[in-house]
């Protein structure tokens, strides 16, 4: 069923194989727009169909998935399945766009990589939305929002003097990758209709939370001025503890919402195996996050990271922005980009964090001074040095 044929997307096919939030919400935001979107989920449907945000319940589709995937419809299949990879084939072959979310090599494993299915429709616009890129150090770690804001330098901008950095009450890495991933889409289609040529667009949740911190960054990374957070806090009730930036010896990190089985193991902690994972980590949420707290300031940072990851609990460092410009990951990705400024010399601040495998980003020119290229622009509309000369002179156009 295509969309109303005044939308812009009308005619636009749009294979929806993302989970959680910054996929869905992507797509949700095509349908918005007219594209015919089919939510492609296992049998039994998303998991987030099942964990509702807050511990909500009582409705047969929580209040999350409702909030993420309007505007679609829905095909439970087996990808996993010979007889299912033939379906998504087929309907890959008059498909537009095909967003995906899954971790590395898992699209090999269901046949839906962008190798294969580019064989099999070369029109298609193949999405792929990672946490950190698709290689690099942290490639195979899981890409969550409160492990990226502490890793994008963000979260240290939020809290007290001498408070813990300050986690978003939302989830903003992931509706920052989510609107990435839908302008990707979109340059992508345009291109092809320019064209006639497809491509692979790749987008990754720590390049877009560097690109939404564009100010604050460079005005670290121009100006030198450091994060120094005031007294009183400047900055989500609805995740289960743990859920926050916790003291170490040495700094601090991101922990979120881990099994408490595997909590009590690291820390040998015999309380959190007696706390039930369903009901206690949101009515004990506080009592929860002492406890962490009180085993975490007894570790050195880099060991308790090591010690997490080895549990694969989700977890990460929480970085002032010195310390995302050295990250490896960030090194890796290419995600700051360095040029001369005509009048401000040498700058260097967060890249486009959309990255096109046949039309990449460049930075052609710095920032304009106000009115740099009015002449030259209305020039190119057919005006003439005497009637440009006349507007300036009346105020209506300013010239630097």
């Amino acid at each position: 069923m295509a969309g109303d044929s005044n939308q812009i997307l009308a005619g636009i096919t749009v294979l929806d194989c993302t989970v959680a939030m910054a996929g869905p919400f992507a797509a949700q935001r095509l349908g918005d727009i007219g594209a015919n979107v089919i939510k492609v989920e296992p049998v039994e449907g998303e998991w987030q169909r099942r964990m509702a945000a807050g511990g909500g319940e009582d409705r047969k589709i929580n209040a999350s998935f409702l909030s993420l995937n309007r505007n679609k419809r829905s095909l439970a299949i087996n990808l996993k399945s010979e007889e299912g990879r033939a379906a998504i084939h087929k309907l890959v072959k008059s498909a537009d766009v095909f967003l995906q979310n899954y971790r590395p090599h898992v699209a090999a494993k269901l046949g839906v990589d962008y190798d294969t299915l580019k064989a099999i429709n070369p029109r298609l616009i193949y999405v792929s939305i990672s946490g950190y890129g698709a290689d690099g150090p942290y490639a195979n770690r899981a890409g969550q929002d409160l492990i990226v804001q502490g890793l994008s330098g963000s979260m240290y901008s939020s809290g007290t003097r001498n408070g813990p950095p300050q986690p978003s009450g939302q989830y903003v890495v992931d509706a920052t990758t989510a609107y990435c991933a839908f302008e990707g889409a979109l340059a992508a289609l345009f291109h092809r209709e320019r064209t006639g040529e497809a491509q692979r667009v790749d987008i990754n949740m720590l390049d877009a939370a560097l690109a939404f911190q564009m100010q604050e960054i460079s005005v670290f990374t121009i100006d030198g001025k450091i994060q120094e957070r005031t007294d009183e806090p400047h900055a989500h009730v609805f995740i289960r503890a743990p859920y926050s930036a916790f003291p170490t010896k040495n700094g601090y990190v991101t922990i979120a919402f881990p099994p408490l089985a595997k909590l009590g193991e690291v820390f040998d902690e015999p309380r959190f195996l007696a706390m039930d994972d369903a009901v206690d980590t949101f009515a004990r949420r506080d009592e929860i996050h002492r406890l962490v707290a009180e085993h975490t300031a007894k570790w050195d940072r880099d060991e308790l990271l090591a010690a997490l990851l080895k549990h694969d609990i989700w977890s990460g460092p929480v970085h002032d922005y010195q310390a995302v410009l050295d990250d490896p990951q960030v090194r890796h990705n290419g995600s700051f980009v360095e040029y001369e400024h005509h009048s401000e010399g040498q700058l260097k601040t967060p890249g486009f964090p959309i990255h096109f495998s046949r039309t990449p980003s460049r930075v052609d020119r710095g920032a304009p001074l106000v009115g740099e290229h009015s002449r030259e622009i209305l020039k190119t509309a057919g005006y003439g040095d005497s009637e440009i000369n006349e507007l300036i002179a009346k105020g209506v156009i300013g010239e630097n």
